[in-house]
């Protein structure tokens, strides 16, 4: 039938229905026959009691058209409309159903129904109480419910047996049915024997038992479930909401004949009737034929000496809304004789002559009755029985698994238990695999899940309980580590965890109870108070609105979602274990393992390793490496625990131990971000144990494992290179590596069923050497790495395996540098024992510069510029120290000089640090790196030129030699110095360039005092001192931490002009010698001062408040303090030069002023004066006063002798 809908109109009122067929058995309906007057419809045509499609299965077309509901009938439909069930549709039913539950205002007739809540669904279904307790007293279930029931029950309600007259107005019916649908009409007699046959069938199919197999064991009659539709239970398939294939995915269900038990949809059409703003998915048997001036009509059979009443006028009406049926055919018939036909539009039918009935008032029964059943049927998983005695004018709902619990009776004897489980669970498995659609779901079918899990036994129903405990843990989505940061706050909208917890439900029915629904005390005391509701009055659902639900059927069901990815990851693994004690009560083989104590913790085998046993460690990777290779699905060897492999438990478990390894893998990764370290090598070893047991159960290993697996390798060689880095934290982290939480106990037990799970034992203990901790590091990576670049997942795997080569780069510079450490350190023990280099130390360096070389040439295949040249700066560093291994020390155990070796080294290192720049082409690239390999460059030219000076090789060069050679060298170091860029070693760089200019002078100051012969040179040499000498001025005047530098820069320049007058015959050139060695001198006062300023800081910092008042104990102080921004030793040594050479220069200025031949002027004269006062003063000065005292005086008597030119702080920037 052709999807289709219309609206009733009636009067002033107006009723909204439309209904879609969502399946029909029924072939397009045909014309029906319209029989001539006086047919005789006792006599049974040609075609009675033959299956006919149009007319539905022999026991309805027997029966005319079944009133009898199955009590399951609700469930078989569900089944097939899996889509509908939670939210789409209010209320599932069998269309009887609804018609007896809007007519209960117009009838006395009892109603007993059982209700069922899954999501926001109701399913109703007729609960025939009699019968079940005929079942009863064979079984002896139910007899809690029996007793209870004897003191509820009315009296006037009694199974009566129906009469003949009942019996053959049934026959009259069907064989009308019969009749219309054959093609002459024509009333063709049949042996007696059939037609007493039919009767008694009449009877049979009204009488017998109508309810499915027990569900206390599976039904073997299996064979029997096919259907035109679908009935196994859809699957939850891993592949559709993971990164695992479909060739993981979880087995069928319930096909051990779980889903067999006889809860077929039997109905002839399935309808999605929506009745007002009501949606239900309802059944029907009701013959359609075409004919009329509409398509389709219903056929009905009066007798006409009875007048139709309203509740079959109700009958009639809901009949044709539901199937979208317009027109109603009526035959009337008086002794079984056809009198005639009558057409009626439904829409008439509210108004026909004794059956009027407002339609208005149908359909505020139907929202009243939908409110009070979503308003107090709020427990999922629980069943609802729906009672209204004959006669009655009280309604009564009751909570029998309540009831159930009380009579401490086993939840399996309830019959609904099982389809209400298997219902809850097929409607969670369906929004699984439609959840990436939208994740508000997700507190939704976590509700139904734990209801579903609830319901069952574990031992009889293993296998949807461990499937229901993987969705659990699925739910949590651990592939997007990050995925709560973005949708954190959608999914927390409202509700909690633990939102439908039987204690909260209980608080909220009390708190939203309607008036309407409250509790009644006045009848029957005894038995109302077990009701859950009561409807006072069946005249009350008339009333519109009366019955307004506040109470939503589900309360916002949010998510649970924590920020705490541990406790998430908890969650997880709390599902998993259940999953896996599910799976493992189901397998009948007992384990050959000896029976353990789940709450005995299984030691972690923690073992120190030494140096000589890393070998183990190659072996156990290339063990793993055997273990990738194809998938063998066929194998069928049993596993340790006994299962065969392709068993709904062998797959099954394979899930389970995959998703504990991701829970664990996810908790290592934040404890390593956590800094934890002891506890991320704890989480990782029991990911790589689940890993270990997967593999075990495994014919193969899928490329998706093989991915997560190189993560978990990854993620294990760093935790141990943290290990490494950190082993002063080493006793911490040893307490949370053997800390276990009973979870993590358990489910290593589990895991000990499959497997030993000792196969990355090595690689993931807590060593106490940081070598052999660097060593498994790097063989996590190189096994990750080995597999990245295997076959399989060669195309698979291309950004995980950069990452994998930037990390090997990485441990294999860790190692460098380790090994480096080490011969740097044995080098300084060693130092002033005159040794030469040992074996050791070079064992060492081959080490270091080995891991070095292969760390290059992992960036280099990922084209990590910057990395390459952090490489080659440290393969420099090495380089420097093997030359500093070489230094020659004499005899005397004093430094010798410098040597072919020392240079080779030092060249060397140089060479690495411009393959550094040169690597990273330009400053632009990283700067902070570049700056870095810059300064190294800089720092071996100014060591190299620093040792060439200082220890020339006089032996094997010529002075001229070394001094070209430490000129070019020291130029080449200044020539790295970055004076311009604004950065943190600019002052770093500003005094190394000041230094380098010092040096350069005082060499040259040192060729022109020894120099003899050639004047020429001399010139050149002391136009080169002068010159140096006035840059590293400048340069140390813009630094402000560096006044004793300074001071002797000066004091040396000052020797240097007295050496020059001496050389001088003419007094006048003396004369100006002097005086612009004086000027020299004044200046500094600026390096006075600074020193000055920190030997003030200095007292600050000794002086406190008991000694304060006495002056000479801080004065003592003082003078013997050290501190780290100035040498007060190397103060008092440039101060007793200074002194001296001050005198020297003002004596020799008076002289020669006083001895001039030429009359001095009067400016000149004043001058003089000022010198005398100045020598008089620096003579009579007292030598033992505090050093701060006589800074004070040189600052003064500086003062006096300023220059014309101006003060000394503009000096510096001259």
């Amino acid at each position: 039938m052709a999807e289709g809908g219309f609206i009733i109109c009636l009067g002033n009122n107006e009723v909204k229905s439309r209904a879609v067929v969502k399946y029909s058995a029924a072939p397009p309906s045909s014309s029906y026959a319209l029989l001539q007057e006086k047919t005789d419809l006792k006599l049974p045509p040609a075609n009675w009691l033959r299956e006919n499609t149009q007319l539905g299965t022999a026991g309805t077309t027997v029966l005319g058209s079944s009133r009898k509901s199955k009590p399951f009938s609700s469930f078989g439909m569900a089944y097939d409309f899996i889509d509908c069930i939670g939210d789409d549709v209010d209320v599932v039913s069998d269309s009887e159903n609804i018609k007896k539950l809007l007519k209960i205002p117009y009838s006395k007739s009892h109603v007993s129904m059982a209700v069922h809540r899954v999501g926001g669904t109701l399913l109703l279904d007729e609960l025939d109480i009699q019968e079940l307790f005929m079942r009863s007293s064979q079984t002896g279930d139910w007899t809690w419910l029996k007793e209870f029931y004897q003191r509820l029950s009315d009296q006037k309600w009694q199974r009566k047996k129906k009469s003949k007259e009942h019996w053959n107005e049934k026959a009259i019916l069907s064989k009308f049915l019969y009749y219309s649908i054959n093609s002459d009409g024509t009333a063709v007699p049949v042996p007696s024997d059939t037609e007493q046959a039919a009767e008694e069938g009449c009877g049979t199919a009204a009488e017998g038992p109508s309810w499915p197999a027990t569900y206390n064991s599976p039904t073997t009659e299996s064979n029997e479930s096919a259907t035109p539709k679908e009935e196994q239970v859809d699957t939850y398939t891993l592949g559709h909401v993971s990164s695992v294939s479909k060739e993981q995915n979880l087995p069928t269900l319930f096909n051990e004949g779980e889903n067999s038990q006889g809860l077929r949809n039997d109905f002839v059409r399935n309808i999605l009737w929506t009745f007002e703003d009501i949606h239900m998915l309802v059944g029907s048997n009701m013959p359609i034929f075409g004919g009329g001036r509409y398509p389709a009509v219903s056929l009905r059979l009066r007798d006409n000496n009875k007048p139709i009443n309203v509740l079959t006028g109700i009958d009639y009406w809901l009949d044709n809304l539901m199937c979208n049926v317009p027109e109603l055919v009526m035959c009337f018939h008086v002794n079984g004789i056809v009198q005639k036909y009558e057409m009626i539009k439904t829409e008439d039918i509210p108004d026909l002559e004794n059956s009027t009935f407002s339609t208005r008032v149908v359909k505020d029964i139907a929202q009243n009755i939908l409110s009070f059943l979503k308003s107090n049927c709020t427990k999922e998983g629980h069943t609802y029985w729906l009672f209204k005695a004959s006669g009655s004018d009280i309604v009564k709902l009751y909570d029998l698994t309540t009831l159930c619990e009380e009579a401490e009776e086993e939840k399996c004897q309830n019959p609904f238990t099982l389809p209400v489980a298997v219902l809850l669970y097929k409607v969670a498995s369906n929004m699984m695999l439609k959840k990436s659609q939208n994740r508000k779901n997700y507190g939704t079918i976590r509700t139904l899940l734990l209801n579903c899990i609830k319901l069952l036994d574990e031992e009889r129903h293993p296998q949807i309980i461990a499937s229901a405990h993987y969705m659990l843990a699925e739910l949590f989505q651990l592939d997007d580590v990050s995925e709560d940061e973005g949708n954190g706050e959608s999914l927390r909208g409202g509700g909690s965890e633990d939102s439908y917890s039987d204690e909260e439900e209980e608080e909220e029915e009390e708190e939203e109870e309607d008036e309407s629904c409250s509790y009644s005390t006045s009848f029957e005391p005894q038995d109302d108070s077990k009701a859950v509701a009561i409807i006072k009055s069946v005249g009350e659902l008339s009333v519109p609105e009366k019955y307004k639900s506040t109470h939503q059927i589900r309360p916002n069901c949010a998510f649970p979602v924590s920020q705490d990815k541990e406790e998430k990851c908890r969650l997880v693994l709390s599902y998993v274990l259940k999953g896996l004690k599910a799976v493992d009560s189901s397998i009948k083989k007992e384990s050959d393992l000896p029976a353990a104590d789940p709450s005995t913790p299984i030691p972690l085998k923690y073992e120190e390793r030494s140096q000589n046993r890393t070998r183990d460690v190659e072996k156990e990777i290339a063990l793993l490496l055997d273990r990738v290779g194809p998938c063998y699905e066929d194998l069928n060897v049993l596993t340790r625990s006994g299962m065969l492999p392709g068993t709904w438990q062998h797959r099954m478990k394979l899930q389970l131990f995959l998703k504990a390894s991701k829970a664990y893998y996810i908790l290592s990764d934040a404890a390593t971000n956590l800094l934890k370290y002891g506890r991320a090598l704890r989480y990782i070893k029991l990911a790589l144990q689940c890993h270990d047991g997967y593999c075990s159960i495994s014919g193969g290993l899928h490329p998706q494992v093989l991915l997560f697996h190189c993560q978990c390798l990854s993620l294990c060689g760093d935790v141990q290179l943290m290990l490494a880095q950190n082993a002063s934290n080493r006793a911490a982290y040893l307490e949370e590596y053997n800390y276990q939480t009973k979870d993590d106990q358990e489910i290593l037990h589990c895991l000990h069923r499959e497997s030993s799970c000792q196969a990355f034992s090595m690689a993931t203990d807590l060593a106490s050497d940081p070598e052999y901790q660097l060593i498994v590091s790097s063989k996590c990576y190189e096994a990750a790495h080995d597999l990245l670049t295997s076959g399989v997942l060669k195309d698979l795997g291309q950004e995980q395996l950069g990452q994998v080569l930037k990390r090997l780069g990485n441990i294999r510079n860790e190692m460098g540098v380790f090994y480096m450490n080490q011969a740097a350190a044995m080098q300084a023990e060693k130092q002033g024992g005159g040794r030469s280099v040992c074996m050791a130390e070079q064992e060492l360096w081959k080490k270091s510069f080995s891991c070095f070389e292969k760390g290059m040439q992992d960036f280099n295949s990922i084209s990590d510029s910057v990395n390459t040249a952090l490489l080659l700066c440290n393969i420099g560093r090495l380089m420097r120290i093997c030359a500093q291994a070489h230094c020659v020390t004499t005899s005397e155990h004093s430094r010798g000089e410098f040597s072919p070796e020392e240079a080779l080294y030092y060249n060397k290192a140089i060479d690495y640090y411009q393959r550094a720049l040169k690597s990273l082409g330009s400053r632009e690239s990283h700067s902070a790196v570049w700056d870095s390999v810059n300064w190294e460059l800089s720092t071996t030219y100014f060591t190299l030129a620093t040792l060439l000076q200082d220890y020339a090789p006089l032996s094997r060069k010529a002075q001229e030699q070394i001094e070209r050679e430490v000129t070019e060298t020291m130029m080449k170091s200044l020539r790295y110095c970055d004076l311009q860029t604004e950065s943190a070693r600019q002052p770093l760089y500003q005094y190394r360039a000041a230094t380098i200019h010092h040096r350069l002078a005082s060499m040259y100051h040192s060729c022109y005092r020894n120099q003899v012969g050639d004047e020429s040179v001399r010139k050149q040499h002391k136009a080169l001192a002068e010159q140096h000498y006035s840059k590293a001025v400048r340069l140390f005047i813009s630094l402000s931490d560096a006044p004793c530098e300074l001071l002797r820069t000066l004091l040396e320049r000052v020797a240097f002009a007295e050496f020059t007058m001496a050389g001088q015959n003419s007094s006048a050139v003396k004369l100006k010698t002097l005086t612009g060695a004086l000027e020299v001198m004044c200046e500094t006062r600026h390096a006075f001062k600074l020193i000055h300023k920190e030997l003030l800081e200095q007292q600050k910092k000794i002086m406190t408040p008991e000694d304060s008042d006495r002056p000479e104990e801080l004065h003592e102080a003082s003078d013997s303090s050290s501190s780290s921004e100035l040498n007060s030793e190397e103060v008092l040594k440039l101060t007793s030069v200074f002194e001296p050479s001050f005198s020297f220069l003002l004596l020799q200025l008076i002289k020669l002023s006083t001895t001039s031949k030429r009359k001095l002027s009067g400016k000149e004269e004043e001058q003089v004066k000022i010198y005398k006062n100045v020598y008089s003063r620096l003579l009579r000065a007292e030598k033992s006063v505090p050093l701060i005292q006589r800074v004070s005086l040189f600052m003064e008597l500086l003062d006096q002798l300023k220059p014309p030119t101006g003060s000394d702080e503009a000096r510096p920037s001259s």
